[in-house]
């Protein structure tokens, strides 16, 4: 099956936290690519990329990254799919602020949708929300997912009480 949601990220050092949203995605049962797509180092393989994902049947796309955290914006300012950018705490960062500010402050007329720091999992959540708009079935996963997720607060609480 055809990826419908890309997870991008800056660097291979990104990986830990940006499988979050893989395996999210592979939970819900949702076909996705992961790659590295540096906006600082292969800008070009970037600009390629953004122009083209929608071609290629990509929905969604996921886009991690850390420091300066360029990545989101300049995807979003190429393609015309949504964007979720996850603010990586990286070794070079300020306490990871950067990151998020960076991805955060984005001027009007480029959204990226943006989740907490190292909050891939979320944008993987949030990419299959988007992309369940066209597949019941998808939805119907989610509001599985989501129950499971009450019952398991459900449990905690029985427990906590007892």
């Amino acid at each position: 099956m055809n990826p419908k949601v890309s997870i991008i990220m800056g660097s291979d050092s990104d990986l830990p936290v940006m499988n979050q949203a893989k395996e999210i995605l592979e939970e819900l049962n949702v076909p996705y690519e992961l790659t590295i797509v540096s906006a600082h180092r292969t800008p070009q393989r970037m600009f390629e990329f953004a122009e083209n994902a929608h071609l290629r049947g990509i929905e969604v796309i996921i886009a991690g990254a850390g420091g300066a955290a360029h990545l989101p914006g300049m995807v979003a300012a190429i393609s015309p799919l949504p964007v979720i950018g996850v603010p990586v705490k990286s070794s070079n960062s300020i306490d990871g602020w950067d990151s998020v500010l960076s991805i955060l402050q984005m001027p009007g007329g480029v959204p990226v949708a943006t989740v907490a720091l190292n909050g891939a999992k979320n944008a993987g959540i949030l990419a299959a929300q988007i992309v369940s708009v066209q597949d019941s079935a998808l939805r119907d996963r989610i509001i599985a997912y989501k129950q499971k997720l009450t019952a398991q607060v459900e449990e905690k609480v029985r427990k906590l009480e007892k």
